[in-house]
Protein backbone atom coordinates (compact mmCIF):
# COMPACT_ATOMS: atom_id res chain seq x y z
CA UNK A 1 0.00 0.00 0.00
CA UNK A 2 1.14 3.42 -0.88
CA UNK A 3 1.06 6.42 1.23
CA UNK A 4 1.22 8.37 -1.96
CA UNK A 5 -1.50 8.47 -5.53
CA UNK A 6 1.98 9.99 -7.48
CA UNK A 7 5.64 10.27 -6.88
CA UNK A 8 5.22 13.96 -6.02
CA UNK A 9 3.45 13.42 -2.84
CA UNK A 10 5.80 11.61 -1.39
CA UNK A 11 8.39 14.03 1.03
CA UNK A 12 12.36 12.59 1.20
CA UNK A 13 13.40 13.35 4.60
CA UNK A 14 16.80 14.64 3.97
CA UNK A 15 19.58 12.77 4.93
CA UNK A 16 20.89 12.74 8.13
CA UNK A 17 24.57 13.53 7.97
CA UNK A 18 27.58 14.18 10.68
CA UNK A 19 30.80 16.62 9.48
CA UNK A 20 34.11 15.04 9.57
CA UNK A 21 37.37 16.45 8.94
CA UNK A 22 39.23 15.87 5.74
CA UNK A 23 42.61 14.98 5.52
CA UNK A 24 44.04 18.44 4.48
CA UNK A 25 41.93 19.99 7.25
CA UNK A 26 43.66 17.69 9.60
CA UNK A 27 47.27 18.13 8.20
CA UNK A 28 48.13 21.73 9.13
CA UNK A 29 48.91 21.62 12.71
CA UNK A 30 51.38 24.01 14.60
CA UNK A 31 54.94 24.21 14.01
CA UNK A 32 54.39 22.84 10.07
CA UNK A 33 54.84 25.33 6.68
CA UNK A 34 51.33 26.49 7.72
CA UNK A 35 53.29 28.73 10.77
CA UNK A 36 54.47 31.96 9.45
CA UNK A 37 58.15 33.02 10.26
CA UNK A 38 59.28 29.55 10.22
CA UNK A 39 62.67 30.72 7.72
CA UNK A 40 63.71 33.70 10.31
CA UNK A 41 67.72 33.72 10.25
CA UNK A 42 69.82 31.26 8.24
CA UNK A 43 71.28 28.24 10.61
CA UNK A 44 74.79 26.24 9.49
CA UNK A 45 74.92 23.32 7.19
CA UNK A 46 74.68 20.93 9.90
CA UNK A 47 72.34 22.54 11.51
CA UNK A 48 70.23 23.10 8.54
CA UNK A 49 70.81 19.16 7.96
CA UNK A 50 69.52 17.96 11.52
CA UNK A 51 66.79 20.99 11.80
CA UNK A 52 65.60 18.88 8.23
CA UNK A 53 65.50 15.87 9.66
CA UNK A 54 63.30 16.87 12.21
CA UNK A 55 61.17 19.11 10.53
CA UNK A 56 60.56 16.22 8.17
CA UNK A 57 60.29 13.52 11.49
CA UNK A 58 57.53 15.91 12.38
CA UNK A 59 55.61 16.04 9.69
CA UNK A 60 55.41 12.85 9.26
CA UNK A 61 54.40 12.36 12.93
CA UNK A 62 51.94 15.71 12.19
CA UNK A 63 50.56 13.48 9.04
CA UNK A 64 50.15 10.09 10.68
CA UNK A 65 48.19 11.91 13.69
CA UNK A 66 46.02 13.68 11.14
CA UNK A 67 45.22 10.41 8.98
CA UNK A 68 44.25 8.61 12.13
CA UNK A 69 41.62 11.67 13.28
CA UNK A 70 40.66 11.45 9.80
CA UNK A 71 39.62 7.48 9.81
CA UNK A 72 38.47 7.86 13.30
CA UNK A 73 36.05 10.25 11.80
CA UNK A 74 35.20 8.27 8.84
CA UNK A 75 34.04 5.09 10.95
CA UNK A 76 32.28 6.97 13.44
CA UNK A 77 30.19 8.51 10.36
CA UNK A 78 29.72 5.03 8.91
CA UNK A 79 28.56 3.30 11.90
CA UNK A 80 26.00 6.05 12.43
CA UNK A 81 22.21 5.22 11.77
CA UNK A 82 21.38 5.23 8.30
CA UNK A 83 18.81 7.83 7.09
CA UNK A 84 18.96 6.77 3.38
CA UNK A 85 15.49 7.32 1.85
CA UNK A 86 16.32 4.91 -0.89
CA UNK A 87 13.40 1.65 -0.59
CA UNK A 88 15.19 -1.21 0.63
CA UNK A 89 14.07 -4.84 0.23
CA UNK A 90 12.16 -6.90 3.59
CA UNK A 91 15.53 -8.79 3.69
CA UNK A 92 17.67 -5.73 4.80
CA UNK A 93 15.55 -4.99 7.78
CA UNK A 94 17.12 -6.60 10.07
CA UNK A 95 20.34 -4.64 9.53
CA UNK A 96 18.91 -1.46 10.33
CA UNK A 97 19.58 -0.14 13.81
CA UNK A 98 15.59 0.50 15.23
CA UNK A 99 14.60 3.95 16.70
CA UNK A 100 13.89 3.45 20.12
CA UNK A 101 12.70 6.27 22.04
CA UNK A 102 11.53 6.91 25.50
CA UNK A 103 8.05 8.49 25.89
CA UNK A 104 7.55 11.60 28.56
CA UNK A 105 3.64 10.02 30.37
CA UNK A 106 2.73 13.66 31.15
CA UNK A 107 -1.07 13.91 32.60
CA UNK A 108 -3.12 16.02 30.14
CA UNK A 109 -5.25 18.66 31.15
CA UNK A 110 -8.50 16.37 32.17
CA UNK A 111 -11.70 16.94 30.26
CA UNK A 112 -14.39 19.23 31.74
CA UNK A 113 -17.46 17.15 30.60
CA UNK A 114 -18.04 13.66 29.01
CA UNK A 115 -20.98 12.07 26.94
CA UNK A 116 -22.53 8.85 26.08
CA UNK A 117 -25.45 7.18 24.97
CA UNK A 118 -26.80 4.44 26.67
CA UNK A 119 -26.70 1.31 24.73
CA UNK A 120 -29.85 0.05 27.07
CA UNK A 121 -32.51 2.91 26.64
CA UNK A 122 -30.65 5.64 24.31
CA UNK A 123 -30.37 8.10 27.38
CA UNK A 124 -28.15 11.14 26.97
CA UNK A 125 -26.12 10.89 30.00
CA UNK A 126 -23.07 13.27 30.80
CA UNK A 127 -20.78 13.25 33.39
CA UNK A 128 -19.66 16.51 35.13
CA UNK A 129 -15.98 17.18 36.01
CA UNK A 130 -14.43 14.99 38.38
CA UNK A 131 -18.14 13.47 39.16
CA UNK A 132 -17.76 10.03 38.86
CA UNK A 133 -21.65 9.61 38.18
CA UNK A 134 -23.13 9.73 34.86
CA UNK A 135 -26.23 11.74 34.93
CA UNK A 136 -29.65 11.90 32.28
CA UNK A 137 -29.79 15.62 30.46
CA UNK A 138 -33.61 17.45 32.02
CA UNK A 139 -35.73 17.92 28.64
CA UNK A 140 -36.47 21.23 29.28
CA UNK A 141 -34.60 23.90 27.13
CA UNK A 142 -33.68 20.96 24.96
CA UNK A 143 -33.77 21.42 21.15
CA UNK A 144 -32.51 19.37 18.06
CA UNK A 145 -29.55 21.60 17.01
CA UNK A 146 -28.35 20.92 20.68
CA UNK A 147 -29.04 17.54 20.18
CA UNK A 148 -26.74 17.61 16.11
CA UNK A 149 -24.00 19.25 18.19
CA UNK A 150 -23.56 16.32 20.86
CA UNK A 151 -23.88 13.83 17.99
CA UNK A 152 -20.85 15.85 16.16
CA UNK A 153 -19.18 15.58 19.68
CA UNK A 154 -19.41 12.18 20.20
CA UNK A 155 -18.46 11.64 16.04
CA UNK A 156 -21.54 11.39 14.47
CA UNK A 157 -22.73 13.46 11.34
CA UNK A 158 -26.07 14.40 12.43
CA UNK A 159 -28.57 13.66 15.11
CA UNK A 160 -31.74 11.45 13.49
CA UNK A 161 -33.94 11.42 16.49
CA UNK A 162 -34.59 12.90 19.85
CA UNK A 163 -37.33 12.89 22.38
CA UNK A 164 -38.25 13.70 26.33
CA UNK A 165 -38.63 10.29 27.98
CA UNK A 166 -40.74 10.11 31.45
CA UNK A 167 -38.40 9.22 34.67
CA UNK A 168 -41.43 7.21 35.75
CA UNK A 169 -40.58 5.49 32.45
CA UNK A 170 -37.05 4.50 32.88
CA UNK A 171 -36.74 3.17 37.01
CA UNK A 172 -34.68 4.26 39.56
CA UNK A 173 -31.62 3.86 38.18
CA UNK A 174 -31.10 7.94 37.84
CA UNK A 175 -30.53 8.97 41.97
CA UNK A 176 -27.10 11.21 42.01
CA UNK A 177 -29.50 14.31 40.01
CA UNK A 178 -29.29 15.51 36.62
CA UNK A 179 -28.26 18.06 34.12
CA UNK A 180 -29.77 21.09 32.82
CA UNK A 181 -29.01 23.18 30.34
CA UNK A 182 -28.27 26.98 31.33
CA UNK A 183 -30.08 30.17 30.51
CA UNK A 184 -27.19 31.32 28.46
CA UNK A 185 -26.26 28.48 26.55
CA UNK A 186 -24.00 28.41 23.33
CA UNK A 187 -22.55 26.39 21.06
CA UNK A 188 -19.44 25.72 23.55
CA UNK A 189 -20.85 22.19 25.01
CA UNK A 190 -18.36 22.70 27.57
CA UNK A 191 -19.84 25.35 29.93
CA UNK A 192 -24.04 24.73 29.45
CA UNK A 193 -24.45 22.06 31.45
CA UNK A 194 -25.07 22.67 35.69
CA UNK A 195 -26.23 19.80 38.19
CA UNK A 196 -29.91 19.35 39.48
CA UNK A 197 -31.38 17.27 41.85
CA UNK A 198 -34.47 17.51 39.87
CA UNK A 199 -36.38 17.91 36.43
CA UNK A 200 -39.60 20.33 36.29
CA UNK A 201 -41.14 18.49 33.16
CA UNK A 202 -39.92 14.33 34.76
CA UNK A 203 -38.78 14.19 31.58
CA UNK A 204 -34.94 13.34 30.41
CA UNK A 205 -33.45 13.57 26.52
CA UNK A 206 -32.94 10.48 24.75
CA UNK A 207 -31.27 10.43 21.39
CA UNK A 208 -30.14 8.44 18.48
CA UNK A 209 -27.29 9.76 16.04
CA UNK A 210 -26.21 8.89 12.98
CA UNK A 211 -25.84 5.06 12.65
CA UNK A 212 -22.04 4.72 11.35
CA UNK A 213 -18.91 2.46 12.20
CA UNK A 214 -20.38 -1.11 12.39
CA UNK A 215 -20.07 -3.99 9.83
CA UNK A 216 -21.45 -6.96 9.61
CA UNK A 217 -20.66 -9.78 11.60
CA UNK A 218 -19.14 -12.70 9.34
CA UNK A 219 -17.98 -16.35 9.74
CA UNK A 220 -1.96 -7.55 1.60
CA UNK A 221 -1.13 -3.93 2.11
CA UNK A 222 2.90 -4.77 2.49
CA UNK A 223 2.63 -7.41 5.54
CA UNK A 224 -1.35 -7.50 5.08
CA UNK A 225 -3.93 -10.32 4.46
CA UNK A 226 -6.89 -10.30 2.15
CA UNK A 227 -9.84 -9.04 3.40
CA UNK A 228 -13.36 -10.32 3.25
CA UNK A 229 -16.40 -8.78 1.24
CA UNK A 230 -18.29 -6.36 4.11
CA UNK A 231 -15.12 -6.58 6.79
CA UNK A 232 -14.56 -2.76 5.62
CA UNK A 233 -17.58 -1.65 4.36
CA UNK A 234 -16.38 1.72 4.18
CA UNK A 235 -13.79 1.48 1.82
CA UNK A 236 -13.94 2.81 -1.52
CA UNK A 237 -12.03 2.93 -4.36
CA UNK A 238 -11.14 6.23 -6.02
CA UNK A 239 -11.31 5.57 -10.20
CA UNK A 240 -9.71 8.31 -12.82
CA UNK A 241 -9.82 7.97 -15.94
CA UNK A 242 -11.04 4.01 -15.28
CA UNK A 243 -7.71 3.89 -13.34
CA UNK A 244 -7.60 2.98 -9.50
CA UNK A 245 -5.69 6.17 -8.42
CA UNK A 246 -6.89 6.01 -4.35
CA UNK A 247 -8.69 5.23 -1.67
CA UNK A 248 -11.24 6.29 0.45
CA UNK A 249 -13.97 6.39 2.99
CA UNK A 250 -17.29 6.80 2.88
CA UNK A 251 -18.89 9.24 6.12
CA UNK A 252 -22.72 9.19 4.56
CA UNK A 253 -24.69 8.35 1.32
CA UNK A 254 -23.18 10.86 -0.66
CA UNK A 255 -20.01 12.34 0.79
CA UNK A 256 -16.43 10.29 0.60
CA UNK A 257 -13.59 11.11 2.64
CA UNK A 258 -10.04 10.92 1.14
CA UNK A 259 -6.79 12.52 0.58
CA UNK A 260 -6.06 16.09 -0.88
CA UNK A 261 -3.05 14.97 -2.96
CA UNK A 262 -4.91 12.89 -4.97
CA UNK A 263 -7.46 15.32 -6.60
CA UNK A 264 -5.33 18.43 -5.98
CA UNK A 265 -4.00 18.43 -9.04
CA UNK A 266 -7.29 17.26 -10.81
CA UNK A 267 -9.60 20.10 -11.33
CA UNK A 268 -13.33 20.80 -11.78
CA UNK A 269 -13.43 20.34 -15.80
CA UNK A 270 -11.76 16.24 -14.92
CA UNK A 271 -14.42 16.08 -12.21
CA UNK A 272 -16.82 13.55 -14.51
CA UNK A 273 -13.12 11.71 -15.27
CA UNK A 274 -14.00 10.40 -11.41
CA UNK A 275 -15.92 7.27 -10.39
CA UNK A 276 -15.98 5.84 -6.66
CA UNK A 277 -16.54 2.02 -6.18
CA UNK A 278 -17.70 0.86 -3.26
CA UNK A 279 -18.72 -2.97 -1.86
CA UNK A 280 -15.82 -4.36 -3.43
CA UNK A 281 -13.09 -6.31 -2.26
CA UNK A 282 -11.50 -7.32 -5.30
CA UNK A 283 -11.44 -4.29 -8.10
CA UNK A 284 -9.88 -6.72 -11.21
CA UNK A 285 -11.10 -4.97 -14.43
CA UNK A 286 -13.95 -8.03 -15.09
CA UNK A 287 -15.32 -7.95 -11.04
CA UNK A 288 -15.71 -3.80 -11.16
CA UNK A 289 -17.81 -4.11 -14.68
CA UNK A 290 -20.44 -6.25 -12.41
CA UNK A 291 -20.39 -2.92 -10.18
CA UNK A 292 -22.12 0.32 -11.00
CA UNK A 293 -19.92 2.62 -10.34
CA UNK A 294 -20.79 6.10 -8.82
CA UNK A 295 -20.49 9.32 -10.39
CA UNK A 296 -18.96 12.39 -8.68
CA UNK A 297 -20.64 15.90 -8.47
CA UNK A 298 -17.78 17.16 -6.47
CA UNK A 299 -14.13 17.63 -4.96
CA UNK A 300 -13.21 19.81 -2.50
CA UNK A 301 -10.02 19.97 -0.91
CA UNK A 302 -8.67 21.83 2.18
CA UNK A 303 -7.50 25.08 1.09
CA UNK A 304 -4.83 24.88 3.78
CA UNK A 305 -3.08 21.58 2.02
CA UNK A 306 0.78 22.43 1.91
CA UNK A 307 1.57 19.94 -1.11
CA UNK A 308 5.50 20.07 0.14
CA UNK A 309 4.24 19.83 4.19
CA UNK A 310 1.52 17.49 3.17
CA UNK A 311 -0.10 19.00 6.23
CA UNK A 312 -3.90 19.16 5.53
CA UNK A 313 -3.89 16.35 3.38
CA UNK A 314 -7.55 15.90 3.24
CA UNK A 315 -10.44 16.02 0.82
CA UNK A 316 -14.34 15.03 0.33
CA UNK A 317 -15.74 13.97 -3.08
CA UNK A 318 -19.75 14.18 -3.18
CA UNK A 319 -21.27 12.12 -5.24
CA UNK A 320 -24.15 12.57 -7.50
CA UNK A 321 -26.20 9.65 -6.46
CA UNK A 322 -26.81 8.51 -2.81
CA UNK A 323 -24.75 5.25 -1.64
CA UNK A 324 -27.71 2.39 -1.02
CA UNK A 325 -26.31 0.81 2.20
CA UNK A 326 -25.62 -2.71 2.98
CA UNK A 327 -23.87 -5.64 4.18
CA UNK A 328 -21.20 -4.42 2.32
CA UNK A 329 -21.37 -0.91 1.88
CA UNK A 330 -21.55 1.14 5.28
CA UNK A 331 -20.05 4.59 6.99
CA UNK A 332 -17.95 4.89 9.10
CA UNK A 333 -17.81 6.98 12.11
CA UNK A 334 -15.83 10.25 12.51
CA UNK A 335 -13.99 10.74 15.91
CA UNK A 336 -14.71 12.61 18.67
CA UNK A 337 -13.39 16.04 18.47
CA UNK A 338 -11.19 15.35 21.16
CA UNK A 339 -9.97 12.04 20.07
CA UNK A 340 -6.14 11.54 20.39
CA UNK A 341 -5.32 7.82 20.77
CA UNK A 342 -2.53 7.11 22.78
CA UNK A 343 1.03 5.34 21.60
CA UNK A 344 0.34 1.72 21.14
CA UNK A 345 -3.38 1.61 20.19
CA UNK A 346 -4.25 -1.04 18.28
CA UNK A 347 -5.76 0.23 14.89
CA UNK A 348 -6.18 -1.11 11.15
CA UNK A 349 -5.36 0.12 7.29
CA UNK A 350 -6.47 -1.41 4.25
CA UNK A 351 -6.46 -0.63 0.70
CA UNK A 352 -5.28 -1.93 -3.15
CA UNK A 353 -1.92 -0.24 -3.20
CA UNK A 354 2.06 -1.92 -3.78
CA UNK A 355 2.34 -5.13 -1.59
CA UNK A 356 6.38 -4.46 -2.07
CA UNK A 357 8.09 -1.59 -1.44
CA UNK A 358 9.66 -1.58 -5.33
CA UNK A 359 5.78 -1.50 -6.38
CA UNK A 360 6.24 -4.61 -8.32
CA UNK A 361 2.70 -5.39 -7.71
CA UNK A 362 -0.38 -3.97 -7.09
CA UNK A 363 -2.77 -6.40 -6.07
CA UNK A 364 -6.46 -7.01 -7.28
CA UNK A 365 -8.05 -7.69 -3.75
CA UNK A 366 -8.51 -5.37 -1.14
CA UNK A 367 -5.74 -5.91 1.94
CA UNK A 368 -6.01 -5.56 5.58
CA UNK A 369 -3.36 -5.11 8.50
CA UNK A 370 -3.40 -3.90 12.05
CA UNK A 371 -0.93 -1.33 12.71
CA UNK A 372 -0.22 0.62 16.48
CA UNK A 373 -0.15 3.92 16.68
CA UNK A 374 2.95 5.65 17.27
CA UNK A 375 3.31 8.95 19.39
CA UNK A 376 4.04 12.28 17.79
CA UNK A 377 7.02 12.94 20.04
CA UNK A 378 8.35 9.62 19.12
CA UNK A 379 7.75 10.22 15.36
CA UNK A 380 9.50 13.34 15.41
CA UNK A 381 12.53 12.20 16.97
CA UNK A 382 15.76 12.77 15.05
CA UNK A 383 15.78 9.01 14.02
CA UNK A 384 12.15 8.59 12.17
CA UNK A 385 11.14 12.39 10.86
CA UNK A 386 13.10 14.46 12.30
CA UNK A 387 10.43 16.94 13.37
CA UNK A 388 8.16 17.29 10.13
CA UNK A 389 5.01 15.85 11.65
CA UNK A 390 2.31 18.56 12.12
CA UNK A 391 0.01 18.63 15.04
CA UNK A 392 -2.50 17.69 11.87
CA UNK A 393 -0.82 14.61 11.39
CA UNK A 394 -0.07 11.36 13.16
CA UNK A 395 2.14 8.01 12.69
CA UNK A 396 1.46 4.26 12.59
CA UNK A 397 3.53 1.25 12.12
CA UNK A 398 6.36 -0.36 13.50
CA UNK A 399 9.67 0.19 14.31
CA UNK A 400 11.00 -2.52 12.30
CA UNK A 401 9.17 -1.37 9.29
CA UNK A 402 7.63 -4.67 7.36
CA UNK A 403 3.93 -3.62 7.72
CA UNK A 404 2.68 0.12 6.09
CA UNK A 405 0.80 1.71 3.02
CA UNK A 406 2.34 2.30 0.36
CA UNK A 407 1.38 3.46 -3.75
CA UNK A 408 -2.22 3.42 -4.38
CA UNK A 409 -3.57 3.51 -0.56
CA UNK A 410 -3.16 7.30 -0.44
CA UNK A 411 -6.90 8.26 0.70
CA UNK A 412 -7.86 5.25 2.68
CA UNK A 413 -8.42 4.59 6.03
CA UNK A 414 -6.69 4.34 9.25
CA UNK A 415 -9.83 3.46 11.43
CA UNK A 416 -9.45 2.37 15.16
CA UNK A 417 -12.47 0.53 17.13
CA UNK A 418 -13.83 2.96 20.25
CA UNK A 419 -16.45 1.50 22.05
CA UNK A 420 -17.73 -1.31 19.61
CA UNK A 421 -17.75 1.25 16.46
CA UNK A 422 -15.21 2.09 14.19
CA UNK A 423 -13.74 5.35 13.40
CA UNK A 424 -12.39 7.30 10.85
CA UNK A 425 -8.76 8.26 12.90
CA UNK A 426 -6.60 9.00 10.22
CA UNK A 427 -6.30 9.16 6.17
CA UNK A 428 -3.40 7.36 4.42
CA UNK A 429 -0.98 10.54 3.63
CA UNK A 430 2.82 10.09 2.90
CA UNK A 431 6.00 8.74 4.39
CA UNK A 432 9.95 7.85 3.41
CA UNK A 433 9.53 4.88 1.19
CA UNK A 434 7.21 1.49 2.13
CA UNK A 435 7.89 -0.20 5.18
CA UNK A 436 11.30 0.88 5.77
CA UNK A 437 12.46 0.80 9.05
CA UNK A 438 12.14 3.89 11.14
CA UNK A 439 10.25 5.28 9.08
CA UNK A 440 6.03 4.77 9.57
CA UNK A 441 2.95 5.61 7.66
CA UNK A 442 2.02 9.59 8.24
CA UNK A 443 -1.93 10.20 8.19
CA UNK A 444 -4.09 12.98 8.29
CA UNK A 445 -5.36 13.53 11.88
CA UNK A 446 -9.52 13.51 10.85
CA UNK A 447 -10.16 14.60 14.33
CA UNK A 448 -8.24 18.07 13.35
CA UNK A 449 -10.74 18.49 10.20
CA UNK A 450 -14.27 18.02 11.90
CA UNK A 451 -15.25 21.14 11.76
CA UNK A 452 -14.58 21.82 8.40
CA UNK A 453 -15.87 18.25 6.99
CA UNK A 454 -19.46 19.11 8.96
CA UNK A 455 -18.90 22.74 6.81
CA UNK A 456 -18.43 21.46 3.75
CA UNK A 457 -21.42 19.09 3.99
CA UNK A 458 -23.19 21.47 4.96
CA UNK A 459 -22.54 24.11 2.64
CA UNK A 460 -22.72 21.84 -0.16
Amino acid sequence: MSLDGDASSVIENPAASGQSLSLDETAGVPGTKGEPGWLKGIPSVSHARRLVRLLAAVCAVALLGGLAVGVWFLVKLLLRPSFSHTPVGLGDIKETPFCNVTEDVSPSEPKKVFYRISPENSLLEIQLGKLPAWLPVCYERWNSSLGTLVCRQLGYLRLTKHKGVNLTDIGPNYTDGFVQITPEHNSNLENIWQLRGSCVTGKVIALQCFECGTRAKLPRIIGGVEATLGRWPWQVSLYYSNRHTCGGSIINSQWVVTAAHCVHNYRLPQVSSWVVYAGIVTRGSAKVAEHTGYAVEKIIYNKDYNHRSHDGDIALMKLRTPLNFSDTIRPVCLPQYDYDPPGGTQCWISGWGYTQPEGAHSPDTLKEAPVPIISTKRCNSSCMYNGEITSRMLCAGYTEGKVDACQGDSGGPLVCQDENVWRLVGVVSWGSGCAEPNHPGVYTKVAEFLGWIYDMIESY
